[in-house]
């Protein structure tokens, strides 16, 4: 046997045989990171102001067969606005195959940030929605989700008297590591 097939078939046993370990688990435990590309809508009194935005983020948490539950920070950047955001997600799943749609929603904070040339934002309460595809590497211990997201936080600063709403929308991919 050469020394190149000798090394493919070991690789492939260890591959299938940590695949089979992790196949009986009913609670698969993950960390991540996010990074997003959209826009960004502030509405102050009856008027609003569109700009392009980037996200970037950090998930943990907990895969269970129909739900998964995660933790979440995000960086959100447009030209005027940075803001740090924790939030607490929930998703429905439908386990199919290899590609798994999900629905999900979002409470949490908005715990600090920035406008320029004005006020700093203010602590609130956020919420959101994301709407996506789960794709399953199999025999890796890795999934990649595909979403859009729409994140709003009411009255995040105030100019010229009246308070402004944040509206945050971008398109996301999500690496997850399964442990």
């Amino acid at each position: 046997m050469k020394l190149n097939s000798a090394v493919f078939l070991t690789a492939a046993a260890v591959m299938f045989a940590a695949a089979d370990a992790r196949a009986n688990l009913l609670f698969d435990p993950y960390i991540g990171a996010t990074v997003g590309l959209g826009g960004a809508t502030t509405f102050i009194d009856g008027d609003s102001h569109t700009d392009m935005a980037q996200s970037y983020g950090a998930v943990i948490g907990l895969d269970i067969p129909f739900v998964r539950i995660e933790g979440e920070y995000n960086y959100l950047n447009d030209k005027d606005i940075t803001a740090h955001t924790a939030m607490g997600n929930v998703y429905l799943k439908m386990p199919m195959l290899i590609v798994n749609p999900y629905i999900g929603a979002g409470v949490g904070a908005i715990v600090d940030g920035d406008v320029d040339n004005g006020p700093s934002i203010d602590s609130t309460v956020a919420y959101q929605g994301m709407l996506g595809l789960t794709f399953d590497l199999p025999v890796l211990p890795f999934k990649i989700d595909a979403e859009a997201r729409a994140f709003y936080a009411p009255d995040v600063f105030s100019a010229a008297g009246e308070d402004a709403d944040l509206l945050h929308y971008d398109i996301r991919a999500k690496l997850r590591y399964i442990f």
